[in-house]
C-alpha cells in the first residue's frame, strides 16, 4: 500500500510537470486557434492562474501524502482507537464516535491550504468575494451537519453489522443509498439555504425566455431561482435541484451578470440536455454500483488479519476497516480517473449537441462557453494526459470543434 500511495504522488507530480511545460510552451504567444476567442491580456492572466494553481497543487498534494503516511503508519490511529474502545466501549455509538473524530482530525491539516487558496490565490486573481467570517461559518455549519446527519448514519451502519452478520455490507449499502436519495430531496429545501440565499428569478424577458425553453423541451421545473454565488466567489455556475415536480432551476447571480439572455438560454439547454439524455440517472446508477462494490470490498478486507495488522490494529472490529478504506480509496480510484472523465466528456458533447439543436444553431452556446472560459480564467491549453486525469469537461477548443459539425 505504501508503494501505491507513493506511485500516486509520483504520477500527480509528473502530470503537473507535463501540464506546466505544455502551458508554458504556449505562454509566449497565444495559439492561433484562440485568436478572436479571447484577448491577449486575459489569455496571459489565465496562464498565470493555471501555473499558480499548479504550484499550490504540487505543494498540497505532497503535504497531503505526507500527512496520510503519518496517519497510517505512525500508530496514531490504533492509539486513538484504543482510547475510544477502552473509554467508551465498542458499541455502535462509541465506534461511530471514533470514526467521526478520526475523519474530522484527518481533514484539519488541509484547512490552511483551503484558506490560502481562498484568501491568497483566488484573491490575487480577482475571484474571492468571501470573508473570513463566512469561511469559518461554512466550516462550522458543515461540521454541525456532519454531526447531525453523518454521525447517526455511521451508527446505523455499525448497528447493521451487528444485526445482519456476514451479509452486512449489502444492508449497509441499502441504508446509505436510501440516505443519499433522501438527502437529494431534502438538501435543496433544508441544507442549501443554510449556506446561500435563493430568490425567484424576477419577472421579465429572461424568466420568460427560460420558462419557454423548459416548455419547448418538456422539462418540468417548479421554479427558476437565483443563488447569491457572488457571496463567496466570482466564479459562476447553473444546476438543477430536486426530483420530479419539485425540480428547480438554479442560476448563480454571477452567471446572470456575465451572460446575455440567449447565452443563458443555451447554458440551460445544455443542462436540460443532460436530463433528456438520461445522464443523471446513469451516473447515479454508476455511483450506486461503485458504492456497492466498495462495501463488498470492505467486508472482504474486514476478514483479513493482514489488513488490520499492516496498520497496527487488532482484527475483530469493522470500524478500523471502514476508516482505512475511506483513507485509501482515493489511492486506487485515482487510476480510474481517465476512464471516468472520458465518460463525462462524452456526456458533455451530447449535451452540447442537444443545446445546439434546441437553439437552432451554435452561436449562443459558443458565446456562452467563450465567456465562461474567459471569466473563469480556464486552462485553454492543458496537456492531454493531465486533462484526462483531471478534467471532466472538454476544453473550449474541443467543444467548439465538436459543435462545428452541428452547424
Amino acid at each position: 500500500m505504501l508503494g501505491l500511495i507513493l506511485a500516486r504522488l509520483a504520477a500527480e507530480l509528473w502530470l503537473a510537470s507535463l501540464n506546466r511545460r505544455h502551458v508554458l510552451a504556449h505562454a509566449g504567444e497565444m495559439p492561433p486557434a484562440l485568436h478572436g476567442i479571447i484577448d491577449e491580456p486575459t489569455y496571459k492572466k489565465s496562464v498565470a492562474y493555471t501555473l499558480a494553481k499548479g504550484r499550490l497543487g504540487n505543494i498540497e498534494g505532497t503535504y497531503n501524502t505526507v500527512v496520510l503516511l503519518v496517519v497510517l503508519f505512525s500508530g496514531v490511529l490504533p492509539w486513538v482507537f484504543h482510547l475510544f474502545s477502552h473509554g467508551l466501549g465498542q458499541s455502535a455509538w462509541a465506534m461511530a464516535a471514533f470514526l467521526f473524530a478520526a475523519g474530522f482530525a484527518v481533514s484539519l491539516p488541509g484547512w490552511p491550504f483551503d484558506w490560502y487558496a481562498q484568501f491568497r490565490l483566488e484573491q490575487k486573481f480577482g475571484f474571492n468575494t468571501t470573508t473570513p467570517k463566512i469561511w469559518w461559518s461554512d466550516r462550522l455549519k458543515g461540521l454541525l451537519l456532519a454531526l447531525m446527519l453523518g454521525y447517526p448514519l455511521l451508527v446505523l451502519i455499525l448497528q447493521i453489522v451487528q444485526w445482519t452478520g456476514a451479509g452486512w455490507w449489502l444492508w449497509a449499502w441499502g441504508a446509505v443509498l436510501a440516505f443519499q436519495l433522501l438527502m437529494s430531496v431534502l438538501a435543496p429545501v433544508l441544507i442549501l439555504p443554510l449556506f446561500n440565499k435563493f430568490t425567484p428569478l424576477p419577472e421579465g424577458d429572461l424568466r420568460e425566455r427560460l420558462l419557454d425553453l423548459a416548455r419547448r423541451t418538456q422539462f418540468r421545473a417548479q421554479s427558476i431561482q437565483l443563488m447569491d454565488g457572488s457571496k463567496r466567489s466570482r466564479h459562476s455556475n447553473a444546476f438543477f435541484t430536486g426530483f420530479g415536480r419539485f425540480r428547480k432551476i438554479v442560476l448563480f447571480d454571477t452567471l446572470v451578470q456575465q451572460l446575455t439572455g440567449p447565452e443563458l438560454e443555451a447554458v440551460l439547454a445544455h443542462e436540460i440536455g443532460h436530463f433528456k439524455k438520461k445522464h443523471i440517472p446513469k451516473m447515479l446508477v454508476f455511483s450506486a454500483v461503485s458504492s456497492l462494490a466498495g462495501f463488498y470490498l470492505i467486508s472482504v478486507l474486514a476478514r483479513q488479519e493482514w489488513f488490520y495488522r499492516a496498520f497496527g490494529f487488532e482484527p475483530g472490529n469493522v470500524a478500523p476497516a471502514l476508516l482505512l478504506f475511506g483513507l485509501l480509496a482515493g489511492t486506487v480510484t485515482f487510476w480510474f480517473s481517465p476512464l471516468i472523465h472520458w465518460w463525462s466528456r462524452r456526456y458533455e458533447y451530447q449535451a452540447d449537441a442537444f443545446a445546439a439543436r434546441v437553439m437552432s444553431g451554435t452561436p449562443s452556446l459558443i458565446g456562452a462557453l467563450r465567456k465562461l472560459n474567459e471569466k473563469n480564467l480556464s486552462n485553454l491549453t492543458p496537456h492531454p494526459f493531465y486533462s484526462g486525469f483531471y478534467h471532466s469537461h472538454p476544453t473550449l477548443l474541443e467543444r467548439e470543434q465538436a459543435l462545428a459539425g452541428k452547424t
